[in-house]
């Protein structure tokens, strides 16, 4: 890099959230950001999807972290460690979507998400971080963590009244819902790592994690961090119980549809985390935070910025409304720039002016860490019924 405002990026991915990670880099304005590259190992999808954006398709994962000083890992979770291992080897930074790693089984086409042992499950995805924090030690570069809840506005504000009123967290609940992911592997833990806490509860978990790390860096210069978790999970949609009506996605084969996880912080507050592929009438994106001299509803989606009644469906039919919304009839909050709201512009931004500037990453590898840490040991309480794990 000879501007030190100018920096070259390449996208390791070619799905969705590759594509989200292009759109908010056109929108980061802390520096020049140049993307210079796209691999995916399907020659067709990167083809495919390089040619759609103008953009440069490489041949081989050494090649674009060759090209570029930070190497964007939007692949399945399984893939994480071993790309950023040896980016991080090159010298060049990581941004690592979430899940940030994780378990996904002993590679048999036996393996079941629902019969292994959850205790080795954890010993193994927390080896796995260790490798890639070992990575990042032995690296001139660093490890963004690509949560894009941390740098929602409505969580960056709440930064902001923590650090500027010495605020005490006590209390946190949160949730993400909605009627069943898009993707089409999640339903698999061997792709997955996991079902609704691995793919949505991390998102109001980390938040609750970040807002304890600012709680404790603004009065006492450390992260509070979490201690103990205890949880449970269900598989309703897949159950004998349940009466399908068409709503809901019901082809998962071994992963959780629910899960309700409780974190306990080294201070002695806690959080209280709900996800699930059982909601209706969209996405439910929320985490409230209970201090000991404010309280703040953080509404990521659904919230009333705009609001709109559209009496026939058709009438709507070319408009995007916001996500699993099901239907445009009707009322409905619709959302006039969602990736403002939910923070993925913002999120590139923050990283970039940290890699351009040298400034300490708000979403780093330890957050990340504790993230996987909480997941693994919630998953562990949950084959216990429930029993505490201490992390």
């Amino acid at each position: 890099m000879n501007d030190k405002h100018h920096i070259r990026a390449g996208i390791v991915g070619s799905g969705f959230s590759a594509a989200f990670h292009v759109e908010a880099l056109n929108r980061v304005y802390e520096a020049h950001v140049e993307i210079t590259g796209v691999y995916s190992p399907n020659a067709e999808n990167r083809k495919a999807f390089a040619a759609e954006r103008g953009l440069y398709a490489c041949t081989s994962l050494d090649e674009l972290i060759s090209l570029c000083d930070v190497v964007h890992v939007c692949t399945p979770p399984a893939t994480h460690e071993e790309i950023a291992v040896a980016a991080l080897a090159m010298g060049r930074h990581c941004i690592i979507e979430k899940p940030f790693t994780g378990y996904f089984g002993d590679g048999a086409k036996s393996f079941d998400g629902r019969t292994f042992d959850r205790a080795s499950a954890l010993k193994e995805a927390m080896e796995s971080v260790e490798r890639i924090l070992e990575a990042e030690r032995e690296s001139s570069a660093s490890i963004a963590y690509a949560e894009n809840w941390v740098f929602a506005p409505a969580i960056q504000k709440e930064r902001e009244l923590l650090e500027k009123t010495g605020a005490q967290v006590l209390w946190m609940h949160g949730e993400e819902s909605h009627s069943g992911s898009h993707a089409e592997y999640y339903g698999k833990w061997s792709h997955s790592g996991g079902g609704s806490i691995m793919g949505k509860g991390v998102h109001p978990l980390t938040a609750a994690l970040y807002l304890k790390k600012v709680e404790g860096r603004a009065r006492e210069g450390k992260a509070i961090r979490p201690v103990a978790v205890s949880a449970r999970t269900h598989a309703v949609t897949t159950s004998d119980w349940y009466r399908d009506e068409g709503h809901l996605r019901t082809s998962y084969t071994d992963i959780e549809d629910f899960g309700a996880v409780h974190v306990e912080f080294s201070d002695g507050s806690f959080a209280d985390i709900f996800a699930s592929e059982l909601a209706l009438g969209g996405v439910h994106n929320w985490l409230e935070v209970c201090a000991n001299n404010h309280r703040t509803l953080c509404s990521i989606n659904p919230n009333t910025a705009m609001q709109t009644y559209n009496p026939k469906d058709e009438n709507f039919k070319d408009i995007y409304v916001v996500e699993k919304i099901g239907t445009k009839q009707g009322w409905s909050c619709i959302s006039p720039d969602e990736d403002w709201f939910t923070g993925y512009q913002h999120e590139m931004n923050f990283v970039y002016r940290s890699f351009t500037r040298a400034e300490p990453l708000e979403s780093d590898s330890q957050l990340a860490a504790d993230t996987i840490a909480v997941v693994y040991g919630a998953y562990l309480s949950a084959s216990q019924e429930g029993k505490v794990v201490r992390l």
